[in-house]
C-alpha cells in the first residue's frame, strides 16, 4: 500500500512549489540607481501633470501662485533646491510646492560595502518619477488653479548636528496677510518625518483649507530578473475599515480608482525591504485615493484631511507624518495600526511574527544573524522534537518492514487487493501506523513556511554577513556551497527513510535532492542555511531513532 508515499511526495512537491513561488515573488535584484542628483526637480507646470486632489469630487487640483509665471517658478526652484542630511536621510526638497523629490538612506547601501552609494528610495529623474507631495487645498489653499506655491528658505543646506536629536527645516510663504510656514521635522535614528503647516492668520477674515499628501510614482520596476524568476511585489497598500492590509497592483489601480474614508489610516508604496507611507492625523476622518493620473504612466496614492479653520488674529497647525525607509516591524507598529503588515508575512503572519521575535532575541544575544538563524532552527526542532520523533519512529518501522513488503509484493504479484490486505495485517502485527510518518510532517509544514516568510521579509538580513564566504545572507551563496550541502543532507535523509516499493516513486524520490539543490542555488543564503541546519539536526535525530527501532525484535 503506497498511498502514504504518494501523500509524502505530494506534500514535498507542494512545499517546494510554495517556496519557489514565494522566493520568486520576493527575490531582490537591486535596482541601478544614481547617487543624489542635484538636478532632480519636479517640473510639473499644470494641474493635470501635478494631480493634486480636489476638495470637491474628482476634478484635478491645481496649485497656488506667487506673482511669477510657472516657467519662472520652475527655473527659480531649480536653482534653489534644498538639501537635508541626517543620520537617516540624504534628501532634496523642491521649494516649488515643498515636495520631497529625492531621498536616499545612508544607513542602507545600494550594494554591499558601498557606503558612498546609499540606497535611493525616492527619485525624480528624467526616466523615473517617485516623490512625496503635500499641500493645502480648499478656500484658502496654497495649491490653486494658477499653480503651486514657491516657498523660500533661510538656507539651501541643512544638516543634523552632532549631539542634536532633531532638525527642523522651515519653508516660508506669504499669502496676503497670512504667513504660512511649511515645517519638516527630522529625528535622529528615525525614518518618520513630521510635516506641518503653521498658519499665522493676521487678516480680518477666517482662513480655511485642507491638507493633502500623496505619493506619485510611475510603474517602472528596476528589478533585474532571469527567465526563472518573477518580479517582487511593487505596488500600493492601504488599511481600510474592511481590511487591515489591502494590496493593489498598478494594473488594478489603472483599472479602477480606489477611494475610502477612515479615521486615521495610512497609504503606502511597498517594495522589497522598504516602504514610503503617508500617515495623516489619527483623530480625524481622512479620505484616501489611489488612482492613475490620466493617460500618463503615473500613479497617485494619497489622502485629503479635514477642513481646518484659523480665526482672524490667531495661529493654527495642520500636519501629517511621512515614513520613508526600511520595513522595521516594531517601529511601523508604533506609528499606526496595521502599518507593520507591510512586512508581508502572508496568511501565516500569526506564526511568522513570534518566530521573528525569537530570531531577533537570539540575534541580540549572539550578534550574528546567521548564528541567530541556526539558533532559531534549533528552537523549532526542540518545539517539534516529540512530533518529529513520532514521525521518525514510524518511518524507521516502515524501513524495517521494507524487505517483508517487497517479498509480499513479489508473492502476490498483480493481486493488489490481496497485497493490501496482507500489508494491513503486517501493519497491525508490527503496530505500525501508516499515517505516523506523514501527519507529523504535515503539521509542521505551516511553521516551516512561516519561517521562510520571516527570512525573506526581514530587512535585517539585507547585507548581513555570516562567516567566511557568506557576506550577505539575503542573496544567494556566491559559490553555491550551502545548496550543495543541502542536497547532500537531503540525500542522507532519504537513505534513512523507507524506500518506495514502486519503481516510479523510487525514481521520483531519488531525483528530489537534485531538484531541490538546483532550485536552492538561487535562494538567499540565510534561507538555505536554515534548511541545512534543519536537515542536519533531523539526520541526527532520525539516525538515532532508526538504530533503536532496528535493534528491537520483530513480531512473529
Amino acid at each position: 500500500m503506497d498511498w502514504q508515499k504518494n501523500l509524502l511526495i505530494a506534500a514535498i512537491l507542494a512545499t517546494l512549489l510554495m517556496l519557489v513561488i514565494r522566493w520568486h515573488e520576493y527575490q531582490e535584484q537591486l535596482p541601478s540607481q544614481p547617487a543624489m542628483a542635484s538636478q532632480a526637480i519636479a517640473t510639473e507646470t499644470s494641474s493635470s501633470a501635478t494631480g493634486v486632489p480636489s476638495p470637491s469630487a474628482s476634478s484635478e487640483i491645481p496649485i497656488a501662485s506667487n506673482n511669477l509665471s510657472e516657467a519662472e517658478k520652475t527655473t527659480l526652484a531649480a536653482s534653489k533646491l534644498i538639501r537635508v542630511k541626517t543620520d537617516s536621510f540624504d534628501l532634496t526638497i523642491n521649494p516649488l510646492g515643498g515636495d520631497i523629490v529625492q531621498l536616499a538612506l545612508p544607513r542602507h547601501y545600494l550594494k554591499l560595502n558601498t557606503p558612498d552609494q546609499p540606497f535611493v528610495l525616492l527619485d525624480n529623474r528624467d526616466n523615473h518619477t517617485y516623490l512625496a507631495q503635500s499641500g493645502l487645498i480648499g478656500v484658502n489653499g496654497t495649491d490653486t488653479a494658477q499653480g503651486r506655491p514657491l516657498f523660500t528658505s533661510e538656507k539651501q543646506e541643512y544638516s543634523l548636528k552632532e549631539g542634536d536629536n532633531q532638525l527642523q527645516v522651515d519653508l516660508f510663504l506669504q499669502q496676503g496677510e497670512v504667513k504660512i510656514t511649511k515645517r519638516f521635522t527630522f529625528t535622529r535614528g528615525d525614518y518618520l518625518i513630521n510635516i506641518e503647516y503653521l498658519i499665522d492668520n493676521q487678516s480680518n477674515t477666517p482662513w480655511s483649507a485642507q491638507l493633502y499628501g500623496q505619493i506619485k510614482r510611475d510603474s517602472q520596476n528596476f528589478v533585474k530578473v532571469s527567465a526563472l524568476e518573477m518580479n517582487p511585489f511593487l505596488g500600493a497598500a492601504i488599511t481600510t475599515p474592511e481590511e487591515n492590509y489591502k494590496k493593489l497592483t498598478f494594473a488594478k489601480i489603472a483599472e479602477n480608482e480606489f477611494k475610502t474614508t477612515e479615521k486615521g489610516g495610512w497609504v503606502a508604496m511597498v517594495q522589497h525591504y522598504f516602504i514610503s507611507a503617508w500617515i495623516p492625523d489619527a483623530e480625524s476622518q481622512n479620505t484616501f485615493h489611489l488612482r492613475k493620473l490620466g493617460s500618463n504612466d503615473l500613479y497617485l496614492l494619497g489622502f485629503t484631511g479635514k477642513v481646518t479653520e484659523v480665526a482672524p488674529g490667531t495661529q493654527g497647525v495642520i500636519g501629517a507624518h511621512f515614513y520613508a525607509g526600511a520595513k522595521d516591524t516594531e517601529r511601523l507598529a508604533e506609528i499606526s495600526p496595521h502599518l507593520d503588515l507591510t512586512v508581508d508575512y502572508g496568511w501565516l503572519w500569526w506564526v511568522s511574527k513570534p518566530l521573528f521575535a525569537v530570531l531577533k532575541f537570539i540575534h541580540n544575544l549572539v550578534g550574528n544573524w546567521g548564528l541567530a538563524i541556526i539558533g532559531l532552527t534549533l528552537c523549532v526542532k526542540i518545539l517539534f522534537f516529540k512530533l518529529s520523533a513520532t514521525s521518525y519512529k514510524s518511518m524507521a518501522k516502515m524501513r524495517k518492514l521494507a524487505p517483508k513488503m517487497a517479498e509480499m509484493k513479489e508473492r502476490y504479484g498483480d493481486d493488489r487487493q490481496k497485497f493490501s490486505q496482507e500489508m494491513m495485517k503486517l501493519y497491525k502485527t508490527e503496530k505500525v501506523n501508516p499515517f505516523g510518518g506523514c501527519l507529523p510532517l504535515l503539521i509542521q509544514m505551516p511553521v516551516f513556511l512561516a519561517l521562510y516568510y520571516v527570512l525573506m521579509e526581514s530587512v535585517e538580513l539585507r547585507h548581513s554577513p555570516f562567516f567566511g564566504w557568506i557576506l550577505d545572507l539575503s542573496v544567494k551563496d556566491p559559490y553555491f556551497v550551502l545548496p550543495i550541502i543541502y542536497g547532500i543532507t537531503m540525500y542522507f535523509m532519504q537513505k534513512l527513510n523507507p524506500q518506495p516499493t514502486d519503481p516510479m516513486q523510487a525514481r521520483i524520490m531519488n531525483m528530489l535532492p537534485f531538484v531541490f539543490t538546483f532550485m536552492f542555488l538561487w535562494f538567499p543564503a540565510g534561507l538555505v542555511l536554515y534548511w541545512v541546519t534543519n536537515n542536519t539536526l533531523s539526520i541526527i535525530q532520525q539516525y538515532i531513532i532508526t538504530k533503536q527501532i532496528e535493534a528491537e525484535p520483530s513480531a512473529k
